[in-house]
């Protein structure tokens, strides 16, 4: 069998990649040297994962802070001569070509070339005579086909095999009326047509084929130079092959060439460029006063990460972070995105298509990213990606991203804490807001605060304020047989005061 006809290569390597759009503003010293030396295991993972989905070829990096620490390669990205799969081997990765068409949709937006809302119709005349679902519908616009609420049914057997399509055969397929299985804006399903649409949609406005907008807007500037949307463009020793898994054997699968539905999965690309595209994203955070440079901005970048159409919630038994983790997902713009009950916030998105499998992942305030690409039909990128991260997450232990304190926020922790245990006139008058007295009368404020100082005793230990944002904090407050969080939130006026207190006891 084809499988026996090479030998299992396996290469980890921790090389930097050569550039860092990342600002990182993590302070712990030992964020690299925990993760490092979870990297055997990590491999292991992966490694047992390719032989277990019979995997040909698959490789694999580890991002932190916004740079590629890690890279890992196995087996064999041609199985006619046995070329092993390298770091520069390229792979098709399909569906996570959709987040580059939604990129360019959002800086033509930017640049006031069309809007979000537009109908779709205004930049497709083929589509103008398509009608929804039901009569009571609203309009169908970009903003639809970006979130995948447009109503279109799940289509990834079909659509996965028209990546070759030309723009007439686009438009014919419009123009011959398209149905429906929701009401446009009312449910998630995920939709390769849409962002096909959505690629024409490009090349409309811009007056360029998609692929070359999306290749000198964003691929360029961010240094991708090894990107590419047709395989002939790519030597044979630097081309993972598609293999589907079927009777025991890999077999091969034919590749298509690009074409118009190329916007929703057709780019091929390096793990050392793919690298650069996520660093990209990882940029977006923190918000944040300095330069901001790149094909579109930070904010624009945040957008994309943000939930537009919510997809559904999990829960999930067992997790490495905890007994029981409830999870909801939703859409964003090309990307899909997830928060948790252990305040994990993960964007994502997967890819596949014929003769390959792919998926990335990032945690924006934790710093962590991963991206793996496998040649196999639909191979489960996604499983091993979210059994790493968790693994990661459970053992490196990579604490959020601090948040500076702001200057109001210093300022009224410390009248705060003197208020509470001396009552003092000139920080009463300046510090608090009038509802804190309407809400609870002066005498019970000082009774209050004197009940809970006596019941951790003396002597009392007073940490430093820990910002949950700009305007909101904790104040850790210890005693030799206690200790309470001091919690409030600022006013939102210009000069803010505080407007709510609670003790929180430990």
């Amino acid at each position: 069998m084809l499988r026996f006809a090479f030998a299992l290569l396996f290469l980890a390597t921790t090389l930097a990649a050569d550039v860092v759009y990342f600002a990182p503003s993590f302070t712990d010293p030992g964020r690299l040297e925990r993760l490092t030396a979870l990297f055997p295991e990590i491999d292991d993972l992966y490694r047992r994962h390719a032989t277990n989905e019979h995997l040909p070829g698959m490789v694999y990096g580890v991002m932190l802070d916004g740079r590629l620490v890690h890279t890992g390669t196995h087996g064999t990205a041609n199985l006619i001569d046995n070329t092993a799969v390298h770091r520069a081997t390229r792979f098709r990765i399909a569906s996570m070509s959709k987040s580059f068409t939604a990129m360019a949709v959002l800086q033509l937006r930017d640049a006031g070339r069309l809007q979000l809302d537009d109908p779709v119709g205004k930049h497709i005349p083929q589509f103008r005579k398509v009608q929804p679902l039901t009569s009571d519908s609203p309009r169908i616009t970009l903003r639809h086909l970006l979130q995948m609420d447009v109503g279109f049914p799940q289509d990834d057997p079909w659509g996965d095999r028209k990546l070759a399509d030309t723009i007439a055969q686009l438009e014919a397929l419009v123009a011959g009326g398209l149905r429906f299985s929701n009401p446009p804006g009312t449910t998630w399903e995920y939709s390769n047509l849409g962002y096909g649409l959505l690629g024409h949609v490009v090349t409309r406005v811009s007056g360029r084929p998609y692929q070359e907008y999306i290749t000198r807007e964003i691929l360029r500037p961010l240094g991708m130079t090894n990107t590419v949307w047709e395989y002939d463009r790519v030597p044979a020793t630097d081309l993972a092959l598609g293999y589907r898994w079927e009777k025991d054997q890999w077999r091969p699968e034919p590749i298509l060439h690009d074409g118009t539905f190329g916007a929703m999965g057709g780019l091929i690309t390096t793990l050392d460029d793919f690298a650069r595209y996520v660093a990209f994203h990882l940029d977006a955070w923190p918000p944040r006063d300095d330069s901001d440079t790149g094909p579109v901005r930070r904010a624009t970048r945040r957008e994309m990460h943000s939930m537009h159409s919510f997809i559904g919630a999990t829960y999930e038994t067992n997790s490495p972070l905890a007994a029981l983790v409830a999870r909801g997902s939703g859409y964003g713009y090309g990307l899909a995105t997830s928060l948790d009950s252990q305040n994990v916030f993960r964007v994502r998105h997967a890819g596949g298509l014929p003769g390959y499998g792919s998926e990335y992942r990032f945690v924006p305030d934790r710093g962590i990213a991963l991206i793996a690409f496998a040649n196999r039909t639909y191979a489960p990128m996604t499983a091993i990606n979210s059994r790493v991260l968790d693994f990661i997450l459970n053992r490196a232990n990579l604490p959020q991203r601090e948040i500076p304190v702001s200057p109001w926020l210093a300022r009224r922790s410390e009248q705060l804490v003197r208020i509470l245990r001396e009552w003092p006139a000139a920080d009463v008058t300046d510090a608090l807001a009038p509802n804190v007295f309407m809400d609870r009368d002066p005498a019970d404020w000082q009774q209050l605060a004197r009940d809970q100082f006596k019941r951790i005793g003396q002597p009392v230990t007073i940490g430093a304020v820990r910002p949950l944002n700009q305007l909101r904090g904790r104040i850790r407050v210890e005693g030799s047989t206690g200790k309470f969080d001091l919690f409030f939130t600022l006013t939102p006026e210009a000069v803010p005061r505080i407007q709510d207190i609670r003790f929180e006891t430990l």
